[in-house]
């Protein structure tokens, strides 16, 4: 076996062991692009290997869903098939898994009509809306991780010869989740540990507000009430301990959903729906967007704060370093999976109710008493930078630094 193979191999054990942890007996739903069958296999058999009851393997062919776009009646995108979400929910039901691998082309909707892909993403999560509310609530193990294509890694590594590319993406890929390391499972466990305790030092905190300051921001945010920082992963209903995002370098909680406001400038582009949304600033008051601007994406970003009411407050506040592993890549990988844990971050849309104490086990009206925002849609945007100052307000009043010049200034250890 190749080093490359055994790669394929490290990689493909951490996303079943660390990602979704996934027990014996479980059924495993697996999401994959059509463009990597071998490393499918090999998650595959991995998951047999872990004890899977079943692995169900969906392929995902972007192709398909630009033809979709450019060849399907208006009212295709206002439809969304009730047995797909059936299906999700009674995953989520049963106690499966799901493991979904992601490599989104920035480009593939370019000159696709923004209201056609806004309709079809609001169809998909109305009928998804039980489902959404099983995995915000962290009901089953659930973990999204990349793997390249051709689209997304010519994007990526535009300046090296096309038959690098790919590979170039896997080598990335391969470093930031730790596969370079002897053992791989073992470095997360180290890792996760780290973000914990950095967790437990701003719990510890109990910050009534986060004051943003950088080139084209100035924003304060105050935190929900019994707000709770997480980093690393959580537990679902079982008690199993998984990790959601691979790789993760962040900690976040929950926003009060009316406690925004200021005005807040993009650092990096947002991939929203295969299509590239830059150089936007959202201009907020009592928490709700009042004023937007954008110098890319001005349409698909209206779409996007018009999913519903929800989606013109914030849902997450997120923390991450410039000198961490993604960030000192010094390079854009036009995925929000990747690029938020390279940035501080911020979301618009739906809270997840695990960032406030015992929120699991509260109604959807006992959590917007807390401060929790609820949207069909929940959607990151990048604002760190090596200018971003970030201060955190004491219950008392009191504010001290948090962040400065892009890293943190508290004790982390």
């Amino acid at each position: 076996m190749d080093n490359y193979e055994q790669q394929l191999n490290k990689y493909a054990d951490l996303l079943i062991k660390v990602g979704v942890k996934l027990q014996p007996g479980q059924v495993l739903y697996l999401e994959s692009p059509i463009e990597v069958p071998e490393f499918t296999r090999i998650v595959v058999r991995k998951a047999y290997e872990a004890g899977a009851k079943f692995v169900q393997v969906v392929w995902v062919d972007e192709t398909i869903s630009r033809i979709r776009f450019e060849s399907a009646p208006d009212d295709s995108f206002t439809y969304y098939p009730q047995w797909t979400a059936s299906t999700m929910e009674q995953l989520c039901e049963s106690g499966g898994a799901l493991l979904s691998l992601l490599a989104d082309d920035p480009d593939l909707m370019n000159g696709i009509d923004a209201g056609k892909i806004s309709a079809a993403a609001k169809a998909a999560s109305v009928a998804r809306q039980k489902f959404r509310s099983y995995i915000r609530s962290n009901k089953i193990s659930w973990c999204l991780a990349n793997v390249p294509t051709r689209a997304w890694a010519n994007k990526v590594f535009a300046e090296l010869a096309d038959a690098e590319r790919v590979q170039a993406l896997w080598d990335v890929l391969f470093k930031i989740n730790r596969i370079d390391h002897e053992d791989p499972v073992a470095s997360w466990k180290e890792h996760i540990q780290s973000l914990q305790h950095l967790s437990g030092i701003l719990n510890e905190k109990r910050y009534k507000k986060l004051h943003y300051k950088g080139p084209g921001t100035d924003l304060t945010v105050a935190l929900a009430q019994e707000h709770v920082w997480i980093g690393g992963g959580g537990w679902n209903q079982d008690g199993v301990y998984f990790v959601a995002n691979m790789p993760t370098e962040e900690v976040f909680t929950m926003p009060h959903r009316s406690g925004t406001n200021g005005y807040v400038t993009s650092t990096m582009p947002l991939n929203y729906n295969g299509g590239l949304i830059d150089g936007f600033t959202l201009t907020f008051r009592d928490g709700q967007v009042v004023d937007f601007t954008a110098n890319v994406g001005y349409e698909s970003l209206k779409e996007l704060l018009e999913t519903d009411e929800g989606a013109k407050y914030l849902g997450e506040v997120a923390l991450v370093p410039q000198d961490s592993p993604i960030s000192n890549l010094n390079r854009i990988f036009y995925d929000t999976g990747l690029d938020e844990n390279a940035s501080c971050h911020l979301a618009i849309g739906s809270a997840y109710p695990f960032n406030v104490q015992n929120g699991t086990k509260l109604s959807k009206e006992e959590l917007e008493a807390r401060g929790a925002n609820t949207s069909m849609t929940h959607v990151d945007f990048m604002i760190g930078s090596a200018q971003l100052d970030i201060d955190g307000e004491r219950q008392d009043g009191t504010v001290e630094p948090l962040f400065r010049q892009g890293n943190w200034v508290i004790v982390t250890s």
